[in-house]
């Protein structure tokens, strides 16, 4: 049984999808992360059921209860019903036609051993009646209980479906692997042998996973595997580990929550913007974070400048590139050089001072005024040196 306490098992809104879809006699399932997590006995991930009903009997059983539908995948057995405003994906049990390494053809199916198995790994392949009778279809359970991240049967057949359950078996072991149990040696020899199959994913999958994974507690373990493995050489060429150990270490000594670009920045990558497609936001905190590491700019002038964070995250890395603690006096000229405010504006110069003689002396002053640790006056400034 699934704990009596999975959110899930009480919410209304999956409860009235559940008595809409199975009016008339059909079977509904939980399936896949809420399941996994309701095991493991943590949460976060959204509830998604399976049927063997076909997609239009979905819609029809919705629409009698009343419910709307969006067809969100209809051409792959994904139906989106949505009560009480939340929306739960509901899809037909599938089988894999044909696969070309990035998406595969589908059949619908009445099996749910069938379905289960085109999933990628068997922790994720468990699933629940909406009363939380867990349905083990391939033994799943225990390597759920054991947090080990095992593919589905043949591990090179479940990559070459698609490659980018490459990077979410080292995502999955980042999030959900038992440190102590290591890594299945089956998966990384199958991984190590299909390392160019990644060439075919695209950016945003790429960054995706990446993202995710670079987020999770503590991913050291994980990204060195992909080391080991030669996929992290393929998906950013030039990334490397050393530094990453020392960061997270120094994250939770901080007892900071993990923030995936600075252990992104401490894995050295050039040029990872096209690679892993950030946004604009994202881009540019990873461009100072490199700008800052490369020209040591001090790090209470990053904070005047940039903010606390990027800064906080300049002083994580050097820190960890200098095997170093962190310094405390550092950190405290962080909180003074947030709150500082340059106390002199062009208007206070001139006229004596026009055009790019105003821009050069003001640019001076304040380098100056950064230089006293942002504590010199405006009076101080305004006397002639």
């Amino acid at each position: 049984m699934i704990p009596a306490n999975t959110p899930w098992l009480t919410d209304p809104s999956v409860q009235t999808v559940c008595d809409a879809l199975t009016a008339g006699g059909g079977e509904i399932y939980m399936v896949g992360g809420c399941v996994r997590d309701a095991v493991l006995g943590v949460s976060g991930s959204d509830v998604d059921m399976a049927t063997p009903m076909p997609p239009e009997e979905i819609i029809r059983l919705a629409a009698a209860a009343g419910l709307k539908t969006v067809p969100t995948g209809i051409e792959h057995g994904t139906v989106t019903v949505v009560a009480q405003g939340a929306g739960f994906e509901v899809t037909t049990f599938r089988q894999d036609v044909t696969t070309d390494g990035r998406r595969a053809q589908v059949a619908f199916s009445q099996d749910i051993a069938e379905d289960a198995r085109r999933r990628d790994f068997t922790l994720n392949a468990l699933y629940a009646t909406p009363q939380g009778h867990l349905v083990d279809p391939l033994g799943g359970l225990q390597d759920c209980l054991a947090r080990r991240i095992r593919f589905i049967e043949n591990a090179q057949d479940r990559i070459r479906e698609d490659y980018l359950r490459v990077l979410r078996f080292f995502r999955f072991h980042a999030w959900y692997g038992a440190p102590e149990g290591g890594f299945d040696a089956e998966a990384l020899a199958a991984i190590a042998a299909n390392t160019q199959g990644l060439e075919a994913l695209s950016a945003e999958r790429v960054g995706a996973e990446m993202c995710k994974l670079l987020a999770a507690p503590d991913p050291v373990a994980a990204v060195a595997a992909m080391q080991q493995s030669g996929v992290l050489l393929q998906i950013l060429p030039g990334g490397d580990t050393p530094l990453l150990g020392p960061v997270v270490h120094l994250e939770q000594q901080m007892r900071r929550p993990p923030d995936w670009r600075l252990r992104l920045a401490a894995l050295g990558v050039a040029e990872v913007q096209d690679r892993l497609r950030l946004s604009r936001k994202d881009a540019a905190v990873l461009a100072r974070l490199n700008e800052a590491m490369s020209e040591m700019t001090p790090a209470a002038e990053v904070a005047y400048r940039h903010g606390y964070d990027i800064a906080l995250n300049t002083l994580i890395l050097r820190a960890a590139l200098a095997n170093q603690p962190m310094d405390p006096e550092a950190l405290s000229a962080l909180k003074t050089a947030v709150n500082a405010r340059f106390p002199i504006c062009a208007q206070d110069l001139m006229p004596a001072y026009t055009g790019k003689a105003l821009g050069d002396r003001l640019e001076a002053l304040e380098r100056r005024w950064i230089a006293s640790g942002f504590r010199l006056t405006r009076e101080e400034l305004m006397t002639p040196e």
